[in-house]
C-alpha cells in the first residue's frame, strides 16, 4: 500500500496569522485583533481595547489580503495540490450576529478560492480557526451561550452556499480539543479557542465544559447542514493531538499517561461515534456540571458524524508522574524527553509520534486522516541571499517518512499532508515573526518592519521534489 495518486500535498494557513487588513472592507474586530506580540519567554497580552502604543500582529499579518495572488503562484510553483485556508467569521459578519453578510468579505474569499482553483489547488476551508467576532464574546459570553451555536450555523450556511460547487472539503473547527474542565489552563489557550481568559472565569470547570460541549454540538450541526446544502461536501474537524508518554513503567504512571493522553479525545469520540460519550457525561455529573443540553442534541450527534479527521501534529510529551520530579518542563507541560531533540521553543521533535497518533486514530475510528499541520518553528538566518534551512528539511523529511510508514506498513488511510505553514506567518502562541515555519521567507521582523518581500528558502525546492515524486524522493 502506497500513497494514492490523488494524495493531497500542500500547506495550511490561518486568516488571523496572515491576512492583515484587519479594518478593511467592512471587517469587524475579532478576538485575535486584541492580542499583542509576545515571545518565547513573555506571554502575549490580551487587551480590552486597542492600545496604539502596543503591537498587534494580526493587524498586518503578512498582508496575504493584498498579496494572495503572488503567494498562491508560489504554492503552485512548489506543486501544491491543496491549500487549507480559514475564513475569518468577522469578515463575513462583522459582529457575528447580523442577518445579512458583508459582501466584501464574501467577495474576498471567493476571489481567493477562484485563484486556488485556477492554479489547480484544492481549497480546504476551515470555518473557525481562532477567529471569533469580539462582539459575540462581550454581548453573549462566547461559546458558554448556546445562542452562539445559532450564529455560527447562520455564518456556516452563508459561506457554504456562497462557495457551493467550488469548495468540497470543509473543516468545522481547528483545535477546539484542549479545554478540559479538570485541568488548569493558560489565558492565551482559552482565549485562542473561545475569546475568554481562564483567570477571569468565575467557575472554570463549568465554563470549559459548556464551551467544549457547545462547540462540539455546533460542529455536528454544521456537518448536517453541509450535507443538506450539498451531499457531495466532505466535512471534517481538525484536532491538535500528540502522544503523552509515561514517565516510566511504574503502573500508576502508565495509567496516568493513558488518561492524560485520552483527555483530548472526547470531542473526537463525539464527532466520530455519533453520540456524546457517556464517560464524559458521567464525569460532568460527578462534578455537578449542568451542560444545559437538550434532548434534540442526540439526533444532531447521531446524524452529524464527520467524514475525515484532520490531524495537527508537532511534538510528543511526557506525563508528569504521580510523584513529582524536578525537571525542565515544555511549553505545554510534561517532562522533557531525554531521548528527543528539542526545538528552540521547547517542543520535543518526535517523528515516531505522528505515526503513533495516526495509528491510534485510524484503529479507533476508521476514518480517512489528513495531516493538516506539521512543521518546525525556527529562527531563520539569511546567508548568501537565502535561507539554508537544512534543519527544517530534516524535520519534515523524518515526519513525512513516518506518515508513509503509517500508510504503507500499518495500513492507515491517509489522504493528504499539509505542512504548517508553507509561508512565514505570525505565530499564534507567541505572536512572533521570528518563529518561522515556511518554505517561503517573508521580509518582516517582530516589530512589524520589513518590505514583506517573498523569497524561496532551500526547503522550497526540496518540498517541490517531494511533491513531484508523490513522496517517493525522500
Amino acid at each position: 500500500m502506497t500513497l494514492t495518486k490523488d494524495f493531497f500535498w500542500g500547506g495550511s494557513i490561518a486568516a488571523h496569522q496572515c491576512e492583515g487588513a484587519w479594518q478593511e472592507d467592512g471587517k469587524g474586530p475579532a478576538i485575535m485583533d486584541f492580542v499583542t506580540k509576545g515571545s518565547n519567554k513573555e506571554p502575549r497580552t490580551i487587551t480590552e481595547t486597542i492600545d496604539p502604543k502596543l503591537d498587534y500582529p494580526s493587524h498586518l499579518g503578512i498582508d496575504f489580503y493584498h498579496q494572495y495572488k503572488e503567494d498562491i503562484r508560489l504554492f503552485k510553483e512548489m506543486g501544491f495540490t491543496a491549500l487549507r485556508i480559514s475564513i475569518d467569521w468577522s469578515r463575513i459578519f462583522p459582529k457575528g450576529d447580523e442577518q445579512e453578510p458583508n459582501q466584501a468579505g464574501i467577495d474576498f474569499y471567493g476571489n481567493v478560492i477562484d485563484e486556488l482553483l485556477a492554479n489547480d489547488i484544492e481549497p480546504i476551508v476551515t470555518l473557525y480557526h481562532f477567529e471569533l467576532p469580539i462582539h459575540l464574546v462581550r454581548e453573549y459570553g462566547s461559546w458558554k451561550n448556546r445562542r452562539v451555536i445559532d450564529f455560527y450555523l447562520h455564518y456556516c450556511e452563508t459561506v457554504l452556499n456562497a462557495y457551493d460547487g467550488k469548495v468540497k472539503y470543509w473543516v468545522t473547527f481547528n483545535e477546539m480539543n484542549h479545554l478540559d474542565p479538570q485541568t488548569e489552563q493558560s489565558d492565551i489557550f482559552t482565549y485562542l479557542i473561545a475569546g475568554l481568559k481562564y483567570s477571569e472565569m468565575k467557575n472554570p470547570a463549568v465554563d470549559l465544559a459548556r464551551i467544549g460541549y457547545n462547540m462540539t454540538l455546533a460542529g455536528v450541526k454544521a456537518v448536517r447542514l453541509a450535507r443538506e446544502i450539498n451531499p457531495e461536501n466532505k466535512i471534517g474537524c481538525v484536532f491538535g493531538l500528540n502522544p503523552i508518554y509515561s514517565y516510566d513503567c511504574q503502573p500508576d504512571n502508565v495509567l496516568k499517561s493513558f488518561l492524560d493522553n485520552d483527555r483530548d479525545y472526547y470531542q473526537v469520540d463525539a464527532m466520530c461515534n455519533g453520540k456524546f460519550p457517556k464517560y464524559k457525561m458521567k464525569q460532568y455529573q460527578a462534578l455537578n456540571i449542568d451542560l444545559e443540553n437538550q434532548s434534540s442534541d442526540a439526533e444532531d450527534f447521531a446524524k452529524g458524524s464527520i467524514d475525515f479527521i484532520g490531524l495537527n501534529y508537532y511534538m510528543s510529551s511526557i506525563s508528569e508522574p504521580n510523584t513529582p520530579v524536578e525537571g525542565e518542563t515544555s511549553l505545554f507541560g510534561g517532562i522533557q524527553n531525554p531521548y528527543l531533540e528539542q526545538s528552540k521553543w521547547g517542543w520535543g521533535i518526535d517523528p515516531t509520534g505522528i505515526r503513533y497518533v495516526m495509528n491510534y486514530l485510524y484503529r479507533k475510528y476508521e476514518l480517512p486522516i489528513i495531516i493538516t499541520e506539521n512543521g518546525l518553528g525556527a529562527v531563520d538566518q539569511i546567508e548568501d541571499g537565502t535561507v539554508h534551512d537544512d534543519y527544517r528539511i530534516d524535520y519534515l523529511q523524518k515526519h513525512i517518512k513516518a506518515v508513509k510508514q503509517a500508510v504503507e506498513e500499518d495500513f492507515v488511510e491517509c489522504i493528504g499532508y499539509l505542512s504548517w505553514g508553507p509561508i512565514d506567518l505570525v505565530s499564534a502562541s507567541t505572536g512572533e515573526m521570528s518563529k518561522r515555519y515556511g518554505f517561503i521567507y517573508v521580509d518582516l521582523d517582530n516589530e512589524g518592519k520589513g518590505s514583506l518581500e517573498r523569497s524561496k528558502k532551500d526547503s522550497f525546492d526540496w518540498y517541490q521534489k517531494i511533491i513531484k515524486s508523490n513522496g517517493e524522493d525522500l
